[in-house]
Formats: C-alpha cells, structure tokens, sequence
C-alpha cells in the first residue's frame, strides 16, 4: 500500500509546506543567502535570534537525510492522528509541540550556559579554559536548531497513547515492538544523548524531548476533556 494515497489534508499541506522550504533553502543557498540561519531557532540571547523564529525552525531542515525521515514519519504516522481527531485539532497539536519542542531546546541551553559560565570562572583563574566548552558556547550562540523532529515526535507520542499496544516494524529491528516500548525507549535513548551531549552531536535531543513533553500535556489535556479517542 502507497501511503502517499491515504494522505490526509492537513498531512499533505505539511509535506508541501516542508519540501518547498527545502528547496527554497537551496536555490537560496545557490545565491548566496542561508534560509536555514534566517529562519532556525537561536538561543534568545543570541544575536542572531527573532521571534518569530521559534515558528519558523520547525519548517527548516538542515540536508536530505533530515528532511527524508522527517516526512517519513508525518506520512505513516500523522493521517491515522489526523483521521481520528480531525484537521483542526490535528494542525494545532502539531504546532504546539513543535513550539514546545524550541521552547524547552533553549531553557536547556540557558541551564548549560549557567553551567558553563560558571566552569569559566574557575577555568580562568588557571588561565585554562577547555577548548570543548568554548565550542560548546559558540554552538549554543550561534548555530541555530532547525527541523520538524520536535513536532514528529509528539506525533509519535500521540500514536502511542492512542495505540499502545500497535506493533511498530522498523528496519534496524528484526522485531516488531509494541508502539508504547518504542515510544519510551525512543525518549530514554534522546535523554541519554542530551545529557551526554558532546561538541560534535549536532541532533538537538531535547528539541525532540521538548515535542514529546508537550504532547503528554496535551493528551493529558485532552483525555480529561474526553477527547482523547475522537473529535
């Protein structure tokens, strides 16, 4: 079965939305302008940040490989959420956690400046600063976070909550593995990496932590309204 097929409309003027900024990054690119460091997200302190790009980020995407798997997972797993709860919930759920995804990426930056500003002070009685937490600070400041990863995975946090017990069949795993294991083994991996976090990770692994947090508020929210299960 082509899931291209059973596109929803919400889902496909996603689809749409994010390979036409893919596109617009290149011929831009061809002409001298970067998209991706108009329009990603930047720690607010930065002098690179605009507000409007806690919006923006999440329509960027940094190669092929990125946006491949990023439309892949908003095509097997956004028209079974989109069909159950409608269009208008379906794009506002998708917005959210893609807003909450930015907005917990940067409190995480902030902590790890507060972090590292204080190394700094010690650092620098020594006159010894660590190359890597220069880096570290140049990264925060001045590489933007760009991508639908937070988005995708509230959506995959929705599809979990709305079918636990869904076995998921992924080509690195021999094993189908119900849709909640995956889910929580997905978000322990993502914690494990951010706190891990070294210079030369550039996944934003609380950018998708911060999708999945919120879209638990959300279910929460809409299981207690009853509407977790239908419009």
């Amino acid at each position: 079965m082509n899931p291209l097929n059973n596109l929803t409309t919400v889902v496909k003027n996603l689809l749409i939305i994010n390979l036409l900024m893919f596109a617009a990054t290149i011929v831009f690119e061809l002409q001298g302008t970067n998209l991706g460091e108009m329009l990603g997200l930047y720690y607010f302190d930065s002098p690179k940040f605009e507000i409007y790009q806690i919006f923006t980020y999440m329509f960027m995407h940094g190669d092929f490989f990125h946006i491949l798997f990023n439309m892949f997972g908003l095509v097997m797993f956004g028209p079974i959420i989109e069909s159950r709860w409608g269009a208008k919930r379906f794009l506002t759920f998708y917005l959210i956690t893609g807003l909450g995804s930015g907005i917990l990426y940067t409190l995480i930056n902030g902590i790890q400046l507060q972090l590292l500003v204080g190394s700094f002070v010690n650092d620098l009685n020594t006159l010894q600063v660590p190359l890597d937490q220069l880096q570290k600070v140049a990264s925060i400041y001045f590489v933007p976070c760009v991508g639908a990863s937070g988005a995708l995975f509230g959506i995959l946090t929705a599809f979990a909550f709305l079918y636990p017990d869904t076995p998921l069949s992924l080509m690195f795993i021999p094993i189908p593995i119900k849709a909640k294991y995956f889910v929580a083994g997905y978000a322990a991996i993502e914690l494990f990496l951010g706190i891990r976090n070294s210079v030369g990770d550039n996944v934003a692994h609380f950018a998708h932590l911060g999708g999945a947090l919120t879209a638990i508020i959300l279910l929460l929210i809409y299981k207690k309204q009853g509407k977790l299960y239908g419009r």
